[in-house]
């Protein structure tokens, strides 16, 4: 990833923490409370994506409220829901970065739960950036290509099979 403006070295080692400390995954826990602590992290992803996805369906209502039949023509509100919840996973992991504490409970509950129940898009956009960062650029291509090329031929499997299946 490519720093520009200003990046001193306590900016740069920053966003390296960043990249590498703040991916959404969080390392499996090892020791004699470590299902405690697993089975805690679980239940603070589970909340916040329930705050998250609860959030996405709000935005949905409201987009359709404004926009009215436009709303349906085009998906504009999974759009505004992608971009603002990449906007808000940069400002999150920045902000935890250079500022606050990143726990792996506040990283969990944020991050995978909130943002991963708003928007599964911020996760993709953060995978990208932390191979970006580790200067793995043919993986992020690679990356980025498979993800929507796949998950696109996986729809359209999904849909022929429960074609096959139930028609």
């Amino acid at each position: 990833m490519h720093w520009s403006g200003g990046a001193g070295p306590k900016r740069l080692r920053a966003a390296t923490w960043t990249l590498e400390l703040m991916a959404v995954t969080v390392e499996t826990p090892t020791g004699p409370h470590s299902l405690d602590l697993i089975m805690n992290l679980f239940l603070l992803a589970s909340a916040g994506g329930a705050i998250g996805a609860g959030a996405r369906y709000l935005v949905s209502v409201g987009v359709g409220h404004w926009l009215g039949p436009a709303a349906v023509a085009f998906p504009w509100a999974t759009l505004l829901v992608n971009v603002v919840g990449c906007f808000l996973m940069g400002v999150l992991i920045e902000g935890l970065a250079l500022r606050l504490s990143g726990s792996p409970e506040v990283r969990v509950f944020l991050a995978t739960g909130v943002l991963g129940g708003f928007t599964t898009f911020s996760a993709f956009a953060l995978d990208v950036s932390v191979l970006m960062g580790r200067k793995q650029e043919l993986a992020a291509g690679l990356y980025v290509a498979a993800s929507v090329a796949l998950s696109i031929l996986a729809l359209y499997a999904g849909l022929w099979l429960a074609r096959q299946v139930l028609a």
